[in-house]
């Protein structure tokens, strides 16, 4: 019996791959190129050290592995999770199949290819960010933005700033710092992680007055609480929730006329900030920043990744003279982006421009993408999905995507769902094989079930995710 246990562990230990076979592996590439030869030889040599000493002190109990590719798909599977407990921790792709199309907790807005590539030919070289060509002299950084935004939305001035809590920061330490800002008792907001509206004002220097009740502020609220300490009326956006039934506030416009006729700035904070008319999806609340400048508001200040797909950055808009002085603020330094920021949003805001928008911004072609199409690409994929697994079932159901972001908390967006049911799994054990997988793939149990939403997944991601259903319908 001793002799049999030794013969079996040998011919086990004698199947072992190489290293060097393994490495030329095609299952093994996109490690390869990730994280380079070397990094993956070291771990492929931790693997098979491990593999030796679990056959040798096996006692002749090896299982299923005793052929050439049960070994080699068990390193590969022990391989890839020694790499992603790795980067567990690292900043890394991701797959969004949530259905939440801006997702906070995924990076929230994907970057459009223009802006990807204005990124990469920025980086790749030197730029003028701040250097005239024109002139050959010292110039200023965001100038070319800066008339962008300028043209497409008819501001006076622009300013920008690392994120939109950024740009309230700056702005109210420049217009009201020692003064009191008059703010309604309903929207003393939290932003999200714990920065609150009165905190942020805190900080700025200035002093809160709060009018007004959580549900009902009228505009003689706010005439009532105006005096000699009185710097700035700011009007923060509620994004991420909403106030119903019996409430009122004045609109825009009559704060406009009020501000102005006490000579007073207005600032309104929109948070998510869209540029795009998001009525015909049945979002009826979330005002454009074309119309918030349109209505009167003095100053207005949105966020760069959100609603108008960009990267993190917060924009200020309005009036020349008083962009000038934030502009002039020591904090501007310290809050200003590099150039990486300025070629991705130029890229974003010339989209806009172009008018293809709806095409080519990821958030906004997820948004406006018609349940029908989704249902199409839907069906299609399954029937994909059919030939390549079997031990997983596949519906289709209808359900609901939404914004995320803190956008249009209310709205939800008509679906299709995929839903996967394994036989040898549980939904839970499911989804985190999904979410360990290279690149992860992040779902959402409905129903007892895991499901897909194919609206938030680019096209060209939908391959990688057939590949892992796959490899998880034959184990």
């Amino acid at each position: 019996m001793l002799r049999r246990t030794l013969i079996m562990s040998t011919n086990v230990l004698r199947n072992l791959p190489s290293i060097d076979q393994l490495l030329r592996r095609d299952a093994l590439q996109s490690l390869i190129t990730a994280a380079g030869r070397d990094t993956v030889r070291d771990r492929l040599r931790e693997v098979l050290e491990e593999f030796r000493g679990e056959l040798v002190g096996s006692n002749g109990k090896t299982g299923s592995l005793t052929d050439v590719a049960t070994l080699e798909k068990e390193i590969e599977q022990r391989l890839a999770a020694r790499f992603a407990s790795r980067r567990q921790f690292q900043t890394q792709r991701v797959i969004n199949a949530t259905g939440v199309v801006l997702h906070t907790n995924l990076g929230r807005a994907p970057l459009s290819e223009a802006a990807i590539a204005a990124i990469h030919e920025v980086a790749r070289d030197y730029s003028n960010l701040e250097y005239d060509l024109a002139s050959g002299k010292r110039g200023k950084r965001g100038t070319g933005l800066e008339a962008s935004l300028r043209e497409l939305l008819g501001c006076e001035a622009a300013a920008v700033v690392n994120n939109c809590a950024a740009a309230v920061l700056i702005t109210l330490n420049t217009l009201a710092e020692g003064g009191e800002v008059i703010v309604s008792r309903g929207e003393l907001i939290e932003i999200g992680g714990s920065f609150r509206i009165p905190d942020v004002i805190a900080k700025s220097g200035a002093r809160i007055r709060e009018v007004g009740t959580t549900n009902r502020t009228r505009l003689g609220d706010y005439e009532n609480a105006i005096n000699e300490h009185t710097k700035v009326i700011l009007r923060a956006h509620p994004s991420n929730y909403r106030v119903i039934g019996f409430t009122e506030k004045p609109s825009l416009e009559e704060l406009a006329k009020l501000a102005r006729e006490r000579g007073l700035p207005l600032f309104e904070d929109l948070g998510s900030g869209c540029l795009v008319d998001l009525n015909p999806l049945g979002i009826h609340d979330e005002p454009t920043v074309a119309q918030a400048l349109k209505a009167g508001a003095s100053v207005v200040a949105f966020s760069g990744d959100k609603l108008l797909g960009g990267p993190q950055a917060g924009i200020i808009l309005g009036q020349a003279e008083l962009i000038k002085r934030i502009k002039s603020n020591p904090l501007m330094r310290a809050l200003r982006v590099d150039k990486l920021t300025f070629a991705a949003l130029e890229a974003t805001v010339a989209t806009y421009l172009s008018g293809r928008a709806m095409i080519e911004i990821p958030v906004q072609a997820a948004m406006h993408a018609t349940k029908e199409s989704v249902t199409n690409r839907a069906r299609a994929f399954v029937r994909r999905a059919k030939k390549m697994t079997g031990n997983l079932t596949f519906k289709l159901v209808d359900g609901h995507s939404v914004i995320g972001g803190g956008s249009a908390p209310e709205t939800q967006l008509p679906t299709t769902l995929i839903s996967v049911i394994s036989s040898q799994l549980s939904p839970d054990e499911f989804e985190e094989k999904l979410r360990l997988h290279q690149p992860p793939i992040i779902a959402r149990i409905q129903d007892d079930c895991l499901v897909l939403d194919l609206r938030t997944v680019a096209p060209n991601a939908e391959p990688e995710i057939l590949s892992a259903l796959a490899a998880l319908g034959s184990s």
